[in-house]
């Protein structure tokens, strides 16, 4: 039954690694679309806060640069040229002005942040795993040495 155990928590960590695979690519196609249609629109408010405090947390513009907030309407119908959650000081409409001073123009953009942050963190995870892993092993090694003691007892 801990052999079952086992092999069921590797079989979970070979298939997170490889949809940790599939989920970035997702994250690449996907994270510039959502910035580009729903960043400030009405029924998204909810993306636009997330957006925004990752812009903010990962002290990043954009999914790839800042440049790919040309294409967000809100952004340039407020005459700014990236949202406010891009700036390096943050305060009221401080994204009209793109220059570097200004704002956090990051090679590769939050895309390449976040998946930095992922992979630091799928380390730790991955050591936890290991770890937890070893104890079952022992864990597994000491029942054998039980039922073998057992099975010679007079029992």
């Amino acid at each position: 039954m801990l052999l079952c155990i086992f092999l069921l928590e590797v079989l979970a960590g070979v298939l997170a690694y490889i949809y940790y695979q599939q989920l970035n690519e997702e994250l690449k196609l996907n994270l510039k679309e959502t910035l580009i249609r729903k960043y400030e629109v009405g029924s998204y408010e909810h993306i636009t806060r997330a957006v925004d405090k990752l812009q903010q947390e990962f002290k990043c513009c954009g999914s790839n640069s800042s440049s790919d907030w040309k294409e967000n309407s809100w952004v340039m119908d407020t005459g700014r040229k990236v949202p406010d959650s891009c700036c390096k000081t943050l305060t009221e409409k401080c994204g009209v002005r793109d220059h570097p001073s200004n704002i956090y123009k990051v090679e590769g953009g939050c895309i390449t942040k976040l998946e930095k942050f992922i992979q630091d963190h799928l380390k730790i995870i991955g050591a936890v795993g290991i770890g937890i892993a070893c104890v079952q092993i022992v864990g597994m090694v000491f029942t054998c040495c039980l039922y073998r003691s057992l099975k010679e007892g007079p029992y």
